[in-house]
């Protein structure tokens, strides 16, 4: 019998039908922490992840895998982020991605602090309202509050992750492209308009680092 995605609203099941399609399957992390994180960014109430509960990878950005080898593996700390969420549930933010990734991990640095202040607010007047005979008992959602606080800190910490790896790319693309305009100096292949545009673009790139 195939595998069905764990996601909510998932109907991909592990075939060669989807295989063809470039659609992979992945197990839930066996760290307990990691596994943790996976359950709860798939919302769906009392989910507990088996041996056999996978999630297909039309569910992880694309930058989440390591696709240098014959099998296509996850990288280490990811969480599955692209889901469609139906209306009652409580919907993430749609990423920006038209902005570089430190303003995403800022963004959502912003969206944990709102979260916690309006759930804070709703937790401190459910409390006080109680507080006369029970003034010993914690609002019964706040470990769903520490679910939620879990899952955005580690995708901040991923997306800081993707930041630092950006920056290293772009280094390595400078120092390659200084390298062959030094080249290309020396053996009089440009001209001083090309020269100038290819400095002006190397400036660009330095700019961004």
């Amino acid at each position: 019998m195939p595998q069905f995605g764990a996601a909510y609203g998932c109907t991909n099941k592990c075939t060669l039908e989807s295989r063809d399609k470039g659609i992979t399957f992945h197990k839930f992390p066996s760290d307990a922490h990691q596994k943790r994180l996976w359950e709860v960014a798939l919302k769906r109430e009392g989910f507990k992840a088996t041996k056999y509960s996978v999630l297909c990878s039309d569910h992880f950005e694309s930058e989440n895998f390591d696709r240098t080898g014959q099998i296509v593996r996850l990288r280490d700390g990811v969480i599955p982020s692209v889901f469609n969420f139906p209306s009652h549930l409580f919907k993430e933010p749609k990423k920006l991605r038209t902005t570089s990734t430190s303003r995403q991990a800022a963004v959502v640095c912003d969206q944990i602090w709102s979260f916690v202040e309006v759930e804070c607010d709703n937790q401190g007047s459910s409390a006080s309202s109680h507080s006369e005979d029970h003034g010993y008992a914690l609002p019964s959602s706040l470990d769903n509050l520490k679910d939620k606080l879990m899952v955005a800190e580690a995708r901040v910490e991923q997306l800081q992750r993707e930041l630092r790896n950006a920056k290293d790319r772009e280094k390595r693309s400078k120092k390659t492209l200084e390298s062959v305009m030094s080249e290309l100096k020396e053996k009089n292949f440009i001209n001083e308009e090309l020269e100038q545009k290819l400095e002006l673009y190397a400036g660009t790139i330095e700019q961004t680092l």
